[in-house]
């Protein structure tokens, strides 16, 4: 059965009565999407703080939801995102929690897609509909896709940021903010750039060329 109120619809800019718990939800969830890069066939969110408290009451389940679809913010679609899930073969489960010393507004999503990869994200919607992405696969990062941002999964070794960047230099794209996250010395690392320019998929291919240094890398881009 299905209630909506005047708070289902909020605005041009999102869908649902909070910023924080519905258009930043949506934002988290499609970072998950985006990041996936494939057909996504489960997802479990552990949901902690202020989302574990209210996130049926805000709609940030839903939210979170339609993000995974791939819905944007102001997707009407978000409203009846559990049954599109639903029709799609989608599997989802919300488990509040504690996940530790973290922003009240975070999410920790276990993503499995169609071909078998998990995918682990930990992010929280810090207010006014702005999200920040703080862990991935265990690995202690930050983003927040408020710019085309490139992510590549790298060999820690000397040489890879130098191709990456002048992969992007190569396509004049310019580079607003650039971090490197590693766990240990020559294992494996993420560059991650913000850009004031478009990242385009042929980016992705040159630095893709590089296989003794790269090993992955993909785009997050539109999350409005």
């Amino acid at each position: 059965m299905k209630n909506y109120s005047i708070f289902d619809i909020v605005g041009p800019n999102m869908i649902g009565p909070s910023s924080s718990h519905t258009a930043g939800a949506a934002r988290l969830g499609r970072v998950g999407y985006k990041i996936a890069s494939e057909e996504i066939v489960k997802v479990v969110f552990y949901l902690h703080g202020s989302f574990a408290q209210t996130y049926k009451g805000h709609g940030t389940d839903k939210a979170l939801i339609g993000g995974i679809l791939g819905f944007a913010p102001d997707d009407e679609r978000i409203r009846d995102s559990f049954d599109i899930a639903k029709e799609k073969g989608l599997e989802f489960e919300f488990i509040p929690t504690d996940l530790g010393d973290e922003h009240p507004n975070t999410v920790k999503m276990i993503i499995t897609t169609i071909s078998g990869k998990t995918i682990e994200i930990v992010g929280a919607s810090i207010g006014g509909g702005n999200i920040k992405i703080t862990q991935m696969n265990g690995l202690k990062l930050e983003f927040t896709g408020a710019y085309p941002t490139l992510i590549v999964k790298q060999r820690d070794l000397p040489g890879a940021a130098a191709h990456i960047t002048r992969c992007l230099s190569n396509r004049n794209v310019n580079i607003a903010f650039m971090s490197i996250y590693r766990q240990e010395k020559g294992n494996e690392a993420f560059t991650i750039i913000e850009a004031d320019d478009d990242i385009n998929e042929h980016i992705v291919e040159d630095i893709l060329k590089n296989k003794d240094l790269i090993k992955d890398a993909f785009i997050i881009k539109g999350l409005e």
